[in-house]
């Protein structure tokens, strides 16, 4: 399933949301690749999205999830890659 949190991580002065899945990372890069997110979008787990992008994933088929929540699915089926551990 193809997840976004609230757009509430500051960066670059804009705030960001993070779009991931709970399946696999071929699921999230062929939504991403399908919603026309730069490949320089993916981070570690993830793919950061500018807020005025939000709207458009939750009516590409993304389900809103509350950040906290995001991570824990992420680290409950070992698709959570922290900062400093390599890939894979």
């Amino acid at each position: 399933m193809i997840l976004i949190d609230p757009p509430n991580a500051a960066g670059h002065g804009r705030l960001w949301s993070h779009l991931a899945s709970d399946e696999s990372y071929e699921e999230l890069h062929v939504f991403a690749a399908s919603v026309g997110i730069p490949a320089r979008g993916f981070d570690r787990d993830h793919y950061d999205v500018p807020s005025e992008w939000y709207d458009e994933m939750l009516a590409a088929g993304a389900v809103p999830i509350s950040s906290r929540d995001l991570v824990a699915r992420l680290n409950a089926v070992g698709l959570r890659r922290r900062k400093g551990r390599p890939a894979g």
